[in-house]
């Protein structure tokens, strides 16, 4: 009978364990494990996934005191105040996250509480550039870099509507002196919003989410309609130049993703690849995984992008056509990187504006008149002197051709006039 009870109990509790509000997720376990470190917080735990990891707790102290100065910079709202808000959402934050989280309510509250201040006080400085002796040891340009990367992180995230709500709570009359929360979030992230989108009409469930914004730019209604296939077959970029397609910096492009193939010239927007550049592409995939598996236009790019770079000779081929800017310096690990994208990855459909790209750049490739084209160029023309010599060598073939024609056309003279004599 205790079974039963103990069953029925259960079954009451139960609830989907991902609903609507979703959108924070654990990377699933085979794509974690290619590259654990790009998922997991350096320097900052930010929300419940990794607050208890051991190498992130020396930041609790500094996220405190910034918790500290946010609640003495709120002269409208007091701790109370922001404390019975946080109780309030606590279940809808809860829901936020696809794993079960191991807290009580009220250890959930005092973790989205303090985290959620620091912050809101962390990009007020960054803002408005007012940093104190407080700031000493989180200014050092390393510290500092590592901090933005770890709140890019997927699983290190909060709902972005708490964080914007407390602000809210916190600077309610404004009266446009003081920006929005999503402007200081905007400002902070600067440097990866390479276009400079605009605040207007944007709404975000978390930085990651934010990030994936930036490199997509259009909005959903924009952005190219997808069909039920998989990426297809594509040559590697050192093939599509043997093949006679040029490679060239598309500078007219709105965003990263725009890719465009005309008249044998393949037009990509210039990227750069440096030290964290797997991380965030890796936390964006995982994002699309979880969040957009319909939507996957980054997966659409990484995909297309680790088909043409296959071999250090690809990476070298984009460096020299001022597509790729590789400040890693190492040519094979750019080729690894990229090579390891895109595994365990299950892609269920595809950006038809990418489909039709490949399907542009594999018909050039098979046709027989651009292959010859591509032969002869790179036998006879791949560099200045060797057009020169093939040239020359041109005009001496014609020359003795011609020595010999006339050379014929004289003994056929001379055959006539000894049978005329």
């Amino acid at each position: 009978m205790d079974i039963v009870n103990d069953i029925k109990a259960r079954l009451e509790q139960a609830e989907p364990p991902i609903t609507s509000d979703c959108c924070i997720y654990k990377v699933p376990f085979d794509v974690r494990s290619l590259n654990q470190d790009a998922y997991t917080p350096k320097v900052v735990s930010i929300g419940p996934f990794h607050h208890n990891h051991p190498r992130l707790q020396n930041m609790e102290r500094h996220k405190l005191i910034y918790c500290k100065k946010f609640l003495e910079r709120a002269a409208d709202a007091t701790l109370d105040t922001l404390i019975t808000y946080v109780e309030e959402v606590e279940p809808s934050v809860r829901r936020c996250y696809a794993d079960t989280i191991e807290f009580t309510n009220e250890e959930l509250v005092k973790v989205i509480l303090v985290d959620s201040c620091f912050i809101i006080e962390l990009f007020w400085r960054f803002y408005y550039d007012e940093w104190s002796e407080d700031d000493n040891f989180l200014l050092k340009p390393w510290l500092t870099t590592k901090i933005r990367l770890d709140l890019l992180l997927l699983e290190n995230q909060l709902p972005f509507f708490v964080l914007e709500n407390l602000f809210d709570r916190a600077f309610p009359s404004r009266n446009g002196k003081i920006p929005s929360f999503l402007v200081l979030t905007f400002d902070y992230f600067a440097f990866y919003n390479s276009c400079n989108l605009a605040t207007d009409n944007v709404a975000i469930r978390h930085f990651t989410d934010l990030l994936r914004i930036f490199y997509l730019q259009h909005p959903l209604e924009r952005r190219p309609p997808r069909i039920d296939e998989s990426v297809m077959q594509l040559n590697s970029a050192a093939e599509l130049l043997e093949a006679g397609v040029k490679l060239k910096v598309n500078t007219k492009a709105n965003c990263l993703l725009d890719l465009r193939f005309s008249r044998g010239i393949l037009e990509i927007p210039q990227f750069r690849v440096e030290d964290w550049t797997e991380l965030l592409f890796r936390n964006l995939v995982a994002l699309e995984q979880c969040h957009y598996p319909y939507e996957s236009y980054i997966t659409d790019y990484v995909a297309v992008v680790d088909f043409l770079i296959n071999t250090s000779r690809d990476v070298d081929v984009m460096v020299r056509s001022g597509v790729l800017v590789n400040w890693l310096g190492d040519s094979d690990s750019v080729a690894n990187l990229y090579n390891g994208l895109w595994k365990n990855i299950t892609h269920v459909n595809f950006s038809l504006d990418y489909l039709q790209l490949c399907q542009g750049l594999n018909g050039f490739c098979k046709h027989p008149r651009h292959r010859l084209r591509a032969t002869l160029r790179r036998d006879y023309g791949n560099t200045p002197w060797q057009a020169a010599a093939s040239i020359a060598g041109i005009i001496l073939l014609l020359l003795s051709l011609l020595q010999s024609v006339c050379s014929v056309i004289q003994v056929v003279q001379q055959l006539n006039a000894s049978s005329n004599s």
